[in-house]
């Protein structure tokens, strides 16, 4: 039996003008660029052998971000995405300015079958949404994370 890949990742909040609001990162690569109802994520990666699930969300949240993470820390628990993979999150309060997000990079070979190897941002771009924005943008897979942050902050 093949086990499902098991990502972690950190889903920041903050409240602007009485309103609760989401940082959400769109994924980069070519594969990504023309693509953008449905597909918007929480920052998040593969844990790495060794490594606990609140580890990955921490580390693979600055990676992708650049930004520091609060130690405050609120479980949202796992949600399976297509096809099958499992993501396991917390939510923390936070602030940024979105153009000033720095992600990592990965090489991909683009075109395809071309041969040649280019770096693209893990994401190429991140912003903060409402929480009705916020399930329209997103991976369907990730949304019930919404609903469990309003558990712990009901607007």
């Amino acid at each position: 039996m093949v086990m499902p890949k098991r990502s972690a990742g950190l889903l920041m909040f903050r409240w602007k003008d009485g309103v609760l609001e989401v940082f959400l990162a769109h994924p980069g690569g070519p594969l990504w660029a023309k693509k953008d109802r449905g597909v918007w994520s929480i920052p998040k990666g593969l844990c790495e052998d060794g490594e606990t699930p609140l580890e990955t969300a921490r580390r693979e949240f600055s990676e992708e971000t650049g930004l520091p993470v609060a130690s405050e820390l609120f479980p949202l628990g796992e949600v399976r995405q297509r096809p099958g993979k499992i993501v396991t999150a917390w939510a923390f309060q936070g602030d940024c300015d979105p153009a000033r997000v720095k992600s990592n990079l990965f090489e991909l070979e683009y075109p395809p079958r071309s041969g040649r190897m280019r770096c693209f941002p893990e994401i190429d771009r991140a912003d903060w949404f409402t929480i009705p924005a916020a399930r329209k943008k997103m991976l369907p897979g990730q949304r019930p994370l919404l609903d469990r942050l309003l558990e712990f902050f009901p607007v």
